[in-house]
């Protein structure tokens, strides 16, 4: 099961497709996020106070599908962006041009095409997840998979609408703060594909095997719950408990998801701080562990880098 894999990737998913049927959940509602709404909820996740030539900035990690309540921010997260003028973020998928880019580079090619008996698996999968057969004509058979595993935990209350990272672009408007894009849109979508088509193929696979099986959500639902309770040292060993690192196509697919797309976010924000803004970085959680993580580059870059305690409401319950 590699639901771990596909929770990289959801930045915008089921768009305009999901069907309000019998025995569907609700459809999701973004959260309405600004300073005052935020600020008396729980922080959660995971922040660093990064600290160059005389001026701070943060690290923050995000969660791509989260709960209602989880997508407000706390008074720490709100006073970070506060004293930040710039929220930068992996996609700013509030910015409609992002928004449109993201979908052309998620369209279907003529080499993603899989054969009838896959596609009836996946047909059923998309059926099952109340979207539409429409899903195909916008998305590649292997992005509707990654879909499908990051929508499969939307009955536990987790859905793509609640993004932590949507949640800080909209507090970052709503304090007047720059808000730009670290990546473009085509980086993480050719990031997210295959590097040919049997391991496209495997991936879909694999994908419709853990929504059959019932595999996807239990693995989901242990992330958010990583995130949702700040247990950084649990996240750390993320490697050992995901599934996804078992084979070598697997081990490849994750160095192209993380390692490999850290050190440009770094110089990125790097760049921004050197030139004396103070910026509020918030990128998915998984690319703050391990020696290529962003706390650790900018370790090597030589920045004093702070972890600042976010402990959940369920965490200290606990």
């Amino acid at each position: 099961m590699r639901a771990a894999r596909h929770l990289l990737g959801a930045c915008l998913l089921g768009v305009g497709l999901l069907a309000q049927a019998q025995g569907c959940p609700p459809i999701a509602q973004p959260a309405a996020i600004d300073a005052t709404t935020a600020a008396a909820s729980t922080d959660r996740g995971f922040m660093w106070r990064i600290v160059k030539d005389g001026h701070a900035s943060y690290l923050y990690g995000t969660l791509h599908v989260a709960r209602h309540d989880w997508a407000y921010p706390g008074a720490k997260l709100v006073n970070a962006v506060k004293a930040s003028d710039v929220v930068a973020l992996e996609l700013d998928v509030l910015d409609p041009a992002i928004t449109k880019r993201l979908l052309a580079s998620m369209a279907p090619r003529p080499q993603d095409a899989i054969d009838d008996a896959l596609k009836a698996r996946l047909l059923k999968q998309i059926h099952a997840a109340c979207l539409s057969d429409q899903l195909l004509d916008v998305m590649s058979a292997e992005m509707a998979s990654t879909s499908l595993v990051v929508m499969s935990a939307r009955q536990d209350g987790l859905d793509p609408a609640y993004a932590i990272d949507r949640s800080l672009a909209m507090l970052g408007r709503s304090l007047g703060r720059r808000v730009m894009s670290l990546e473009t849109p085509e980086q993480q979508i050719d990031a997210l594909r295959s590097r040919n088509r049997q391991e496209a193929r495997t991936s879909i696979e694999q994908a419709i095997d853990s929504l059959e099986t019932g595999q996807a959500t239990p693995m989901l639902m242990r992330i958010a719950s990583v995130w949702a309770d700040s247990r950084y040292d649990e996240l750390d060993r993320y490697g050992e408990w995901c599934q996804c690192m078992d084979t070598e196509v697997e081990r490849d697919s994750m160095k192209r998801l993380l390692d490999d797309r850290n050190p440009s976010m770094a110089q990125r924000i790097d760049t921004m701080h050197m030139s004396g803004q103070r910026v509020f970085a918030a990128v998915g959680s998984l690319h703050m562990i391990g020696p290529l993580g962003l706390p650790q580059l900018f370790a090597q870059r030589g920045y004093k880098v702070e972890r600042i305690a976010l402990a959940s409401v369920a965490a200290a319950a606990r």
